[in-house]
């Protein structure tokens, strides 16, 4: 069986690497012959820091389905131009403040104070570049949107995360999400772990979905576990479907 992991807020936190007692249980879900994917809203430049340098060969999603990453290999999937165009427009007119990722580099102008600030690019591998210096656009985060960028964002053709709690919406090309990412790494049938709306339809379309924390999205998982139980479900249920 697949089993795919969210990673910030599902079993990661604040932005530090996985704990020891979750790599226990990956590593335990492993041996009983399960496959572990990640998949998450980072790009991948963001997302391999954080993981063992084990688990650097597993497969991936990133920028929530925007990336995949197989055999050390990034796949990405760009905004059309004339999307882009218009995102980057809509940003620009109404001074909001964003993060857009390319391949690799990227373009923030929001606080450097900003909890998403700092999980950018650790190993400073990557360039902070003007927009229009970007190979192309990814994903694109942008801050603190008002009711009216939410209305011209919700008639173009792109997926959007809305994140309540940090006042920011999460911008991704049309039809994209982690669910499609896995499809085009050829996994359909997994386990799920998440925890936030980006995770909605991974929930959906799993085999068994399980929310990590209380959150609105937890009404499309079968279950909802606490934090501190994260370790003992992965083993549970890598032995239940062994």
């Amino acid at each position: 069986m697949n089993f795919v992991f969210d990673l910030d807020g599902t079993i990661c936190f604040k932005g530090q690497p996985l704990d020891e007692q979750v790599c226990h249980a990956l590593d335990a879900c492993i041996q009983q012959g399960h496959e572990v994917i990640f998949a998450s809203a980072r790009p991948i430049r963001d997302l391999l820091p954080i993981l063992p340098k084990e688990y650097h060969h597993f497969r991936m999603v990133g920028g929530n389905g925007a990336f995949t990453y197989a055999d050390h290999k990034i796949g990405v999937t760009y905004f059309p131009n004339e999307v882009q165009a218009q995102l980057v427009e809509i940003a620009l007119t109404h001074n909001l403040q964003y993060l857009a990722d390319s391949d690799w580099d990227y373009s923030y102008t929001g606080d450097e104070h900003h909890s998403i600030y700092q999980n950018i690019d650790p190993l400073k591998t990557a360039s902070n570049k003007q927009l229009h210096q970007l190979n192309g656009i990814s994903k694109i985060v942008m801050f603190s949107p008002t009711d009216k960028v939410m209305n011209l964002l919700q008639l173009m053709n792109v997926s959007l995360f809305e994140h309540h709690t940090e006042v920011l919406i999460d911008i991704s090309p049309s039809g994209m999400d982690k669910a499609k990412g896995l499809d085009q790494l050829g996994i359909t049938e997994y386990i799920a772990f998440g925890n936030d709306a980006n995770d909605r339809v991974l929930f959906e379309q799993a085999i068994y979905s399980v929310c990590v924390g209380h959150h609105p999205i937890s009404m499309y998982a079968n279950e909802t576990i606490a934090a501190a139980n994260v370790a003992r479900k992965i083993k549970e249920l890598s032995y239940q479907y062994g």
